[in-house]
């Protein structure tokens, strides 16, 4: 079957076309026929290739996925072919202590679809029981993909690790991205007073759009960690959702409110930073490390899209067949929200 990924690691370049094996449904598992894949900053970094995640090559891209049931295994007898689903990105072994205790996120032996497996880029997706979801019939299909991973993210590093509160100040660093997109929805959502940080005066007005109290700009003269203790009164900000990493975590940790939280979901800018510890006992400060979600935090933040209290964002819908350049928008600056491909 055909798929859109890479044959060899590097840039924007390698991506292309490629044949996979079509899959097929084993027990406990159920086949999608694809009808939307969505784009995360993850897939960028599987191209590149990311150290220590050895991939089977050829390789299709895409973690997020939305389509109908096209086959079960043995065993799966509560999902009838043609409903319209999602999935979970999120592959747990189901066996371990995290697991047994359903914090499925800590699971020793996690994996992600699209990273340490063949992607959602494609014709069939195989995804065990328990990561299907139906969707609602209002849903697009384009709509269902753009929601799973950032969702999921966002709502477990802001409410379970962040431990956000009503009245608390959340900031997030950044505009653009899916996650951004998401993560100001889902402060929101837990009654925090949101700004959001960004070098684009446009984008900041769109993440306004979503529910933002404060767009601050940021530039040459206007370092991070200044505009964020300004804009705390000089007392700090409680929780500050960070994805950039090596460029931007060291300044959020000096402008984080005594007892907060700096919540690192990714490293776009670098994985390696410098820090003054100082700051960090002295505020009796943290930063926490977040990724994905249980299945129950994933159930609830679904709960909470299918009320309509938070929506998935767009930035483009392609055709299948215009792949390559859909894809390449994911280092566009002007970039917001999700890169949706619709299934071939």
């Amino acid at each position: 079957m055909r798929g859109l990924g890479f044959a060899a690691h590097g840039g924007l370049e390698q991506v292309a076309f490629i044949e996979a094996p079509e899959p097929t449904a084993g027990p406990g598992e159920v086949r999608i026929r694809v009808r939307a894949a969505a784009f995360n900053r993850l897939d960028r970094f599987v191209l590149g290739g990311i150290p220590g995640v050895p991939i089977v090559l050829p390789h299709v891209l895409g973690s997020d996925v939305a389509g109908e049931v096209d086959s079960v295994g043995d065993g799966v007898r509560d999902l009838a072919v043609g409903t319209r689903v999602l999935g979970n990105p999120g592959l747990p072994d189901g066996t371990c202590e995290a697991c047994r205790r359903g914090d499925q996120a800590m699971c020793r032996s996690l994996r992600i679809l699209g990273e340490h497996t063949q992607g959602s880029a494609t014709e069939f997706v195989i995804l065990p029981r328990a990561n299907v979801h139906p969707i609602p019939a209002a849903w697009s299909f384009s709509e269902a993909a753009a929601m799973p991973l950032v969702f999921q993210t966002t709502w477990r590093a802001l409410k379970t690790v962040g431990e956000t509160k009503p009245g608390d100040s959340v900031a997030i660093v950044g505009a653009g991205g899916g996650t951004s997109s998401a993560a100001v929805q889902v402060a929101k959502r837990l009654g925090a007073r949101v700004a959001v940080t960004t070098r684009d005066a446009a984008k900041g007005e769109r993440a306004r759009a979503l529910g933002a109290d404060d767009v601050l700009l940021t530039g040459p003269d206007r370092p991070l960690d200044k505009v964020l203790w300004e804009w705390s009164g000089k007392r700090g900000v409680d929780v500050i959702f960070d994805s950039a990493g090596a460029e931007t975590v060291p300044r959020s940790l000096k402008a984080v409110a005594r007892g907060g939280r700096v919540v690192v979901i990714g490293a776009t800018t670098g994985p390696q930073v410098a820090l003054d510890l100082r700051t960090l006992f002295w505020r009796q400060a943290s930063i926490r490390g977040s990724t994905m979600a249980s299945f129950a935090e994933f159930d609830e933040v679904l709960g909470e899209l299918r009320a309509g209290r938070l929506r998935a964002v767009l930035d483009s819908e392609s055709a299948f067949d215009d792949g390559p350049a859909a894809f390449a928008r994911i280092d566009a600056p002007d970039l917001f929200g999700k890169i949706v491909l619709r299934g071939p």
